[in-house]
């Protein structure tokens, strides 16, 4: 049967693209494999992953630990260094062949390049930046009356839409982050999506799944004149950015720190060194120049889930506590007592964060030193 992105009933189970570099797995697979976990056990249907590269099936096996029921694995010598058009060609022909339903990439590097060419091509629809999923309607409401301000017991869901438990609900930051947009597909399949890493919870791994996921070796057509770009050297960038995602511990600067700037940066660095973690910050600070976008912690930069999270001088914006509302103990440094960051805080304190920080810092010096 030719292929027609329209013929929805064509169209079953739940994929994800496994990025790899260098034959080794990138983190934000497993996120998107525990993910597609959920969405297929609401949709009733299989979840399979989808690894290109070269010699390959060493690394496929773990993907079943995360979840995967199987791994479509394509293995070819110019498939071991991406390329625009040689993983375009041999995705688009996989979902042509056996027909996915949903389709799921990180927001990396390649899957931002990868994810619009094979959109394209599929003559199917593609939300970028994710930072939420959903099939069921009665779970996409509960993430709404927790995860924003909307009035969800006054709101009517559009029944041809969002009432229907097949259609793929894709959250993403709209406006520069001062509203959150739910798109769907309703008309094309696969529903696509493009997953900011660091949003979606890692399952905990299961060894009888990696043992029991099967892999798939489907043939495919691959030749050197479909790939008009020819990879002659990797080489990795010097720069070194902040590891937002990876900390376990993670101090934030927000507007608070406008009177003195340089002295309220280095309070936090001061912390954070002395924790072992690393600086974050809200967006007004990044907005405002006084750190750069690598430290931005909230719905428009990272989703982090350190141990510790010590905010000091940030009021707690919908957007920023998005990206951190998950911390294990959530550590606030506020003047303002009404501020909606203590709403979810473990600890607060209402002071000035130049006053409060040099005694959490002299307090933890003590303690290492007790320790």
């Amino acid at each position: 049967m030719a292929y027609n992105s329209a013929d929805i009933a064509a169209f079953k189970n739940v994929w994800v693209f496994c990025e790899q570099r260098q034959g080794s797995m990138m983190p934000t697979t497993f996120e998107l494999i525990s993910e597609g976990r959920k969405l297929a056990d609401e949709l009733g249907v299989e979840l399979h992953g989808i690894l290109l590269g070269d010699d390959v099936d060493g690394i496929a096996k773990e993907l079943g630990g995360y979840g995967a029921d199987k791994v479509i694995v394509c293995n070819s010598p110019l498939l071991k260094h991406y390329t625009t058009d040689g993983y375009t060609k041999v995705i688009c022909d996989m979902v042509m062949e056996y027909k996915p339903e949903v389709m799921l990439f990180g927001a990396s590097n390649i899957g931002r390049d990868l994810a619009p060419r094979c959109a394209a091509r599929l003559h199917t629809g593609l939300c970028a930046d994710c930072t939420h999923l959903d099939v069921d309607l009665n779970g996409y409401i509960e993430f709404l009356r927790t995860g924003s301000s909307v009035d969800v017991d006054n709101t009517k869901f559009e029944t041809k839409l969002f009432d229907v438990n097949s259609n793929l609900k894709m959250t993403r930051p709209a406006f520069g982050g001062h509203l959150m947009a739910t798109i769907v597909c309703p008309r094309f399949r696969p529903a696509m999506a493009t997953v900011r890493p660091g949003v979606m919870q890692r399952r905990a791994f299961d060894e009888a799944g990696a043992n029991a996921v099967e892999l798939i070796h489907p043939d495919f057509e691959l030749s050197e004149a479909d790939i008009h770009t020819e990879v002659v050297d990797i080489v990795k960038a010097g720069k070194k950015l902040v590891d937002l995602i990876g900390a376990d511990f993670i101090v934030s600067v927000g507007r608070g720190i406008a009177k003195d700037v340089d002295g309220g940066i280095k309070i936090a660095e001061e912390l954070a060194e002395e924790l072992g973690g690393v600086v974050g910050s809200s967006r007004a600070v990044v907005d405002a120049g006084w750190l750069s976008a690598d430290h931005q912690v909230g719905q428009t930069g990272k989703t982090v889930h350190p141990k510790v999270y010590v905010a000091l001088g940030i009021s707690g914006a919908i957007q920023h506590k998005a990206g951190m509302q998950d911390s294990e103990c959530i550590i606030a440094v506020n003047k303002n007592d009404a501020a909606p960051i203590f709403e979810i805080a473990d600890y607060g304190i209402v002071g000035d964060l130049f006053k409060v920080g040099p005694l959490l810092l002299e307090s933890i010096r003590e303690a290492k030193k007790e320790a």
